[in-house]
């Protein structure tokens, strides 16, 4: 998970006091600082406030592509292997629907494609190995699937302008590079899409007017054409508030500054990886999948956190990676961990 700036909890508690100070009066307002945040992502990743709704999570922006797809026999989603489980234990169940779900390596991903995709799904980092998928390439393979891309790990640490790469449907839980709290996400979803992606998450929020508090509409709702339609539901306020902190961080870095030193770390630390005896699955990338023959990636992990150095065992790889707030001097920190679990062994 991604450390949270001092300014992020900041703003939840000044929010929390606020609440508290005026007993909610100005709840209507709250969703005007969200948009202000809304229009932060979009300039993030290149699209507009009106392109941006809010998630709790990546599971549920899948599903409201999942679930607005009228699906048909013969149908076929194509994700590549290995994903993460929630792009595959979804559309596994689509399965009973009579539609083919397909997990493949990226170099047979072309052969695989034909005119019955109705979706692809990929992670824009690959959460076991770090493969940072070619999402330009594989966007120019399917011009008429749906284009999902899970962006929950790498957004806000490398560069996504879903203009340049045509993506239809960008979902990014904040939690882990956007350095903001569990249940904060947001979903992009490209206007051409809205205009046949109906809304599965429906609640107070759903009918345009929403905002008129003291005459809320009844009956059937009439959904907004912006983003917004997909929310329905009142977000979690403080966690958002969180999120516009780190958001600005980025912003006034910019992206591609953050990308280009996060990538200057990573070579380093690959460096610092194989003069140590190990390997690195994947260049290119901030998420660092290496393996040390000498030992096992859990007690590896196990022996680092014992000195307070936080990485990840997956799949029998130690998955290791850097973000804006780390410098050379963890670096060597991680060296010197490594070194120590080592010579424990031996």
């Amino acid at each position: 998970m991604g450390q949270l700036p001092q300014s992020a909890s900041d703003a939840v508690m000044a929010h929390l006091q606020r609440r508290d100070y005026t007993a909610a009066v100005d709840a209507p307002k709250w969703f005007d600082d969200l948009d202000r945040l809304r229009a932060k992502l979009g300039k993030l990743v290149n699209a507009t406030a009106d392109d941006i709704a809010f998630i709790p999570s990546t599971a549920h922006g899948l599903s409201i592509a999942l679930n607005g797809i009228d699906w048909q026999p013969g149908d076929r989603i194509i994700t590549l292997s290995p994903e993460f489980p929630n792009n595959t234990y979804a559309p596994s169940l689509l399965t009973r629907k009579g539609v083919e779900f397909i997990e493949t390596p990226i170099e047979d991903f072309a052969q695989h494609v034909n005119d019955r995709t109705r979706l692809v799904m990929v992670s824009a980092l690959n959460y076991v190995t770090g493969f940072r998928a070619p999402l330009k390439e594989m966007r120019r393979l399917c011009p008429n699937a749906l284009f999902y891309v899970d962006a929950t790990q790498g957004c806000g640490a490398i560069e996504f302008d879903v203009q340049d790469l045509d993506i239809d449907m960008l979902s990014v839980h904040g939690y882990k590079w956007m350095l903001s709290p569990t249940g904060a996400g947001f979903l992009f979803v490209k206007p051409s899409v809205r205009q046949w992606l109906e809304p599965n998450v429906i609640g107070w929020r759903s009918h345009h007017n929403w905002r008129d508090w003291s005459n809320l509409h009844h009956g059937m709702p009439e959904f907004s054409t912006a983003a917004e339609r997909y929310e329905g539901y009142f977000p979690a306020m403080p966690l958002y508030y969180a999120m516009e902190q780190s958001v600005d961080l980025f912003l006034k870095l910019g992206t591609a500054t953050i990308e280009a030193r996060v990538l200057e770390l990573a070579a380093k630390l690959r460096e610092k990886v194989e003069a140590l005896g190990g390997t690195v699955e994947h260049l290119n990338s901030p998420v660092l999948a290496c393996r040390f023959p000498q030992m096992d990636s859990n007690q590896i992990a196990a022996r680092l956190q014992e000195r307070n150095i936080i990485v990840s065992a997956r799949h029998g790889l130690l998955r290791v990676s850097v973000h804006l707030y780390n410098n050379e001097d963890d670096l060597d920190r991680f060296a010197e961990g490594i070194n120590h679990a080592m010579n424990l062994r031996a």
